[in-house]
Protein backbone atom coordinates (compact mmCIF):
# COMPACT_ATOMS: atom_id res chain seq x y z
CA UNK A 1 0.00 0.00 0.00
CA UNK A 2 1.37 3.30 -0.64
CA UNK A 3 2.45 5.75 1.91
CA UNK A 4 2.06 9.22 1.90
CA UNK A 5 3.94 12.30 3.73
CA UNK A 6 2.00 15.02 4.84
CA UNK A 7 2.69 18.86 6.37
CA UNK A 8 0.14 20.29 8.27
CA UNK A 9 0.32 23.97 8.06
CA UNK A 10 -2.10 25.70 11.05
CA UNK A 11 -1.05 28.06 14.09
CA UNK A 12 -4.01 25.96 16.32
CA UNK A 13 -2.08 23.58 17.31
CA UNK A 14 -4.94 21.59 19.31
CA UNK A 15 -6.12 21.46 15.58
CA UNK A 16 -3.00 19.87 14.09
CA UNK A 17 -2.52 17.50 17.08
CA UNK A 18 -5.75 15.97 16.60
CA UNK A 19 -5.47 15.62 12.70
CA UNK A 20 -1.94 14.45 13.19
CA UNK A 21 -3.18 11.65 15.79
CA UNK A 22 -5.49 10.35 13.49
CA UNK A 23 -3.93 10.54 9.93
CA UNK A 24 -0.89 8.51 11.50
CA UNK A 25 -3.24 5.91 12.54
CA UNK A 26 -3.92 5.00 9.15
CA UNK A 27 -1.82 1.99 7.25
CA UNK A 28 -1.44 4.26 4.43
CA UNK A 29 -0.31 7.58 5.84
CA UNK A 30 3.36 7.04 6.56
CA UNK A 31 4.59 10.14 8.16
CA UNK A 32 2.74 13.77 9.53
CA UNK A 33 5.04 16.47 10.36
CA UNK A 34 3.19 20.25 11.67
CA UNK A 35 4.14 23.85 11.13
CA UNK A 36 2.51 26.56 13.20
CA UNK A 37 3.01 29.15 10.60
CA UNK A 38 3.65 29.85 6.89
CA UNK A 39 7.52 30.57 7.80
CA UNK A 40 7.95 26.85 9.48
CA UNK A 41 5.95 25.14 6.64
CA UNK A 42 8.12 26.79 3.43
CA UNK A 43 11.58 25.95 5.46
CA UNK A 44 10.49 22.09 6.25
CA UNK A 45 8.93 22.28 2.45
CA UNK A 46 12.56 22.96 1.29
CA UNK A 47 13.93 20.30 3.58
CA UNK A 48 11.71 17.26 3.01
CA UNK A 49 9.40 16.12 0.44
CA UNK A 50 5.74 15.59 1.09
CA UNK A 51 2.96 14.28 -1.00
CA UNK A 52 0.19 16.48 0.65
CA UNK A 53 0.55 19.96 1.97
CA UNK A 54 -2.89 21.16 4.21
CA UNK A 55 -3.01 25.06 4.46
CA UNK A 56 -4.53 27.14 6.62
CA UNK A 57 -4.99 31.10 5.02
CA UNK A 58 -4.31 33.09 8.32
CA UNK A 59 -1.26 32.25 10.12
CA UNK A 60 1.45 34.41 11.52
CA UNK A 61 4.72 35.44 9.58
CA UNK A 62 3.40 33.94 6.62
CA UNK A 63 -0.02 33.26 5.94
CA UNK A 64 -1.45 30.56 3.45
CA UNK A 65 -1.22 32.62 0.25
CA UNK A 66 2.03 33.79 0.11
CA UNK A 67 2.67 29.99 0.84
CA UNK A 68 0.82 28.73 -2.01
CA UNK A 69 2.48 32.06 -4.19
CA UNK A 70 5.83 30.35 -3.11
CA UNK A 71 5.43 26.61 -3.20
CA UNK A 72 6.42 26.20 -7.22
CA UNK A 73 9.85 28.02 -6.26
CA UNK A 74 10.55 25.96 -3.25
CA UNK A 75 9.41 22.64 -4.42
CA UNK A 76 10.20 22.97 -8.62
CA UNK A 77 8.44 19.56 -9.81
CA UNK A 78 8.08 17.90 -6.21
CA UNK A 79 5.51 20.32 -5.12
CA UNK A 80 2.88 18.76 -2.62
CA UNK A 81 -1.03 18.78 -3.70
CA UNK A 82 -2.69 21.47 -1.53
CA UNK A 83 -5.81 21.21 0.42
CA UNK A 84 -6.84 25.15 1.97
CA UNK A 85 -8.42 23.99 5.25
CA UNK A 86 -10.21 27.25 6.14
CA UNK A 87 -12.97 29.37 8.41
CA UNK A 88 -13.08 31.59 5.72
CA UNK A 89 -16.74 31.12 3.45
CA UNK A 90 -15.68 33.68 1.17
CA UNK A 91 -16.04 32.74 -3.30
CA UNK A 92 -13.55 35.01 -3.96
CA UNK A 93 -11.04 33.27 -2.17
CA UNK A 94 -11.98 30.03 -2.94
CA UNK A 95 -11.72 30.89 -6.92
CA UNK A 96 -8.17 32.67 -6.07
CA UNK A 97 -6.77 29.63 -4.27
CA UNK A 98 -7.89 27.70 -6.73
CA UNK A 99 -6.00 29.39 -9.68
CA UNK A 100 -2.99 28.96 -7.31
CA UNK A 101 -2.82 25.38 -7.54
CA UNK A 102 -5.20 24.37 -4.16
CA UNK A 103 -7.10 21.12 -5.25
CA UNK A 104 -9.29 21.21 -2.68
CA UNK A 105 -10.94 24.41 -0.34
CA UNK A 106 -12.31 22.59 2.92
CA UNK A 107 -14.51 24.93 5.49
CA UNK A 108 -13.42 24.10 9.09
CA UNK A 109 -14.82 23.01 11.20
CA UNK A 110 -13.48 19.73 9.55
CA UNK A 111 -13.61 15.88 11.56
CA UNK A 112 -10.24 13.98 10.96
CA UNK A 113 -11.56 11.01 9.00
CA UNK A 114 -13.45 13.82 6.83
CA UNK A 115 -10.02 15.26 6.24
CA UNK A 116 -8.31 11.89 5.70
CA UNK A 117 -11.33 10.59 2.94
CA UNK A 118 -10.74 13.75 0.83
CA UNK A 119 -6.90 13.06 1.32
CA UNK A 120 -6.97 9.36 -0.07
CA UNK A 121 -9.48 10.38 -2.95
CA UNK A 122 -7.21 13.15 -3.79
CA UNK A 123 -3.80 11.11 -4.40
CA UNK A 124 -5.35 8.32 -5.04
CA UNK A 125 -7.31 10.33 -8.02
CA UNK A 126 -4.77 11.66 -9.64
CA UNK A 127 -6.10 14.66 -10.28
CA UNK A 128 -4.20 17.43 -12.22
CA UNK A 129 -3.80 21.02 -10.00
CA UNK A 130 -6.74 23.59 -9.77
CA UNK A 131 -9.04 20.38 -9.85
CA UNK A 132 -11.60 19.83 -7.59
CA UNK A 133 -12.80 21.62 -5.03
CA UNK A 134 -14.42 20.81 -1.59
CA UNK A 135 -16.37 23.99 -0.55
CA UNK A 136 -19.94 24.19 1.03
CA UNK A 137 -21.88 27.70 0.89
CA UNK A 138 -22.83 29.26 3.53
CA UNK A 139 -23.40 32.74 4.87
CA UNK A 140 -20.89 34.44 5.61
CA UNK A 141 -20.60 36.63 8.74
CA UNK A 142 -19.29 40.61 8.86
CA UNK A 143 -16.17 39.25 9.82
CA UNK A 144 -14.94 36.73 7.54
CA UNK A 145 -15.76 38.92 4.62
CA UNK A 146 -13.22 42.09 6.47
CA UNK A 147 -10.56 39.01 7.18
CA UNK A 148 -10.84 37.77 3.73
CA UNK A 149 -10.18 40.83 2.48
CA UNK A 150 -7.45 41.58 4.59
CA UNK A 151 -5.65 38.18 3.54
CA UNK A 152 -5.49 39.38 0.32
CA UNK A 153 -4.06 42.43 1.26
CA UNK A 154 -1.36 41.28 2.91
CA UNK A 155 -2.55 42.52 6.04
CA UNK A 156 -1.00 40.28 9.04
CA UNK A 157 -3.77 39.38 11.83
CA UNK A 158 -1.50 39.53 14.42
CA UNK A 159 -0.60 43.38 14.61
CA UNK A 160 -2.79 45.79 16.52
CA UNK A 161 -4.15 47.91 13.66
CA UNK A 162 -5.42 44.63 12.12
CA UNK A 163 -8.37 45.05 15.29
CA UNK A 164 -8.23 48.58 15.08
CA UNK A 165 -9.04 48.70 11.30
CA UNK A 166 -11.30 46.04 11.27
CA UNK A 167 -13.16 47.62 14.02
CA UNK A 168 -13.16 51.07 11.97
CA UNK A 169 -14.76 49.51 8.78
CA UNK A 170 -17.48 48.02 11.21
CA UNK A 171 -18.37 51.26 12.30
CA UNK A 172 -18.48 52.89 9.08
CA UNK A 173 -20.52 49.85 7.47
CA UNK A 174 -22.94 50.44 10.10
CA UNK A 175 -23.24 54.18 9.70
CA UNK A 176 -21.28 55.72 6.65
CA UNK A 177 -21.31 59.42 7.87
CA UNK A 178 -18.35 58.53 10.25
CA UNK A 179 -16.07 58.75 7.75
CA UNK A 180 -16.41 62.26 7.32
CA UNK A 181 -15.65 62.63 11.43
CA UNK A 182 -12.80 60.22 11.42
CA UNK A 183 -10.93 62.33 13.73
CA UNK A 184 -13.63 63.35 16.31
CA UNK A 185 -15.53 60.19 16.21
CA UNK A 186 -14.12 57.29 14.41
CA UNK A 187 -10.69 57.22 16.42
CA UNK A 188 -12.19 57.86 19.51
CA UNK A 189 -14.77 55.37 19.23
CA UNK A 190 -12.58 52.54 18.21
CA UNK A 191 -10.04 53.83 21.25
CA UNK A 192 -12.93 53.53 23.48
CA UNK A 193 -13.66 49.96 22.53
CA UNK A 194 -10.06 48.71 23.03
CA UNK A 195 -9.06 50.77 26.00
CA UNK A 196 -6.27 53.35 24.13
CA UNK A 197 -6.26 56.00 22.43
CA UNK A 198 -6.89 57.71 19.54
CA UNK A 199 -3.00 58.75 18.62
CA UNK A 200 -2.38 55.12 19.03
CA UNK A 201 -5.21 53.73 16.96
CA UNK A 202 -4.40 56.06 14.16
CA UNK A 203 -0.83 54.85 14.20
CA UNK A 204 -1.94 51.61 14.24
CA UNK A 205 -3.96 51.68 11.12
CA UNK A 206 -1.72 53.51 9.17
CA UNK A 207 0.96 51.05 10.42
CA UNK A 208 -1.03 48.05 8.68
CA UNK A 209 -1.81 49.39 5.86
CA UNK A 210 1.66 50.30 4.77
CA UNK A 211 2.88 46.64 6.06
CA UNK A 212 0.03 45.61 3.05
CA UNK A 213 1.78 48.21 0.46
CA UNK A 214 5.23 47.38 1.53
CA UNK A 215 4.75 43.36 0.98
CA UNK A 216 3.75 43.95 -2.67
CA UNK A 217 -0.20 42.59 -2.86
CA UNK A 218 -1.37 45.87 -4.20
CA UNK A 219 -2.69 43.40 -7.30
CA UNK A 220 -4.45 40.81 -4.82
CA UNK A 221 -6.10 44.31 -3.81
CA UNK A 222 -7.03 45.32 -7.17
CA UNK A 223 -8.43 41.92 -8.33
CA UNK A 224 -10.82 41.68 -4.95
CA UNK A 225 -11.71 45.48 -5.75
CA UNK A 226 -12.20 44.49 -9.79
CA UNK A 227 -10.52 47.37 -10.92
CA UNK A 228 -7.08 49.02 -10.11
CA UNK A 229 -7.48 51.48 -7.23
CA UNK A 230 -3.77 52.43 -6.26
CA UNK A 231 -0.24 51.53 -7.29
CA UNK A 232 2.74 50.32 -5.23
CA UNK A 233 3.91 54.19 -4.86
CA UNK A 234 -0.18 55.19 -4.45
CA UNK A 235 -0.86 54.35 -0.69
CA UNK A 236 -4.09 55.35 0.77
CA UNK A 237 -5.12 57.15 3.78
CA UNK A 238 -6.56 55.09 6.84
CA UNK A 239 -9.76 57.54 5.79
CA UNK A 240 -9.70 56.21 1.86
CA UNK A 241 -8.85 52.81 2.60
CA UNK A 242 -11.90 52.08 5.24
CA UNK A 243 -14.27 53.92 2.88
CA UNK A 244 -12.99 51.78 0.54
CA UNK A 245 -13.76 48.79 2.34
CA UNK A 246 -16.86 49.37 3.85
CA UNK A 247 -18.51 50.70 0.59
CA UNK A 248 -17.61 47.38 -1.21
CA UNK A 249 -19.32 45.35 1.88
CA UNK A 250 -22.31 47.82 1.55
CA UNK A 251 -22.86 47.38 -2.43
CA UNK A 252 -22.67 43.44 -1.81
CA UNK A 253 -25.32 43.76 1.13
CA UNK A 254 -27.16 45.80 -1.24
CA UNK A 255 -27.05 43.59 -4.28
CA UNK A 256 -27.99 40.22 -1.98
CA UNK A 257 -30.88 41.89 -0.83
CA UNK A 258 -31.83 42.65 -4.12
CA UNK A 259 -31.96 39.41 -5.34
Amino acid sequence: MAKYRVLLADDNSRFTDLMKGFLLAQENIAEVDTASDGKEALQLLKEKRYDVLTLDLIMPNVDGLSVLEQLSAVCGAEAPAVVILSELRNEAMVRRCCAMGARYYMVKPIEPETLYKRLVQMLEADQPKGGILSYTQSPKSFDEKVTAIFLVAGIPAHIKGYHYLREGIRMVYEEPGLINRITKELYPGIAKRFGTSASKVERAIRHAIEVAWTRGKIENLNGLFGYNIYGKNDKPTNGEFIALVADKLLMEEQSRKAV
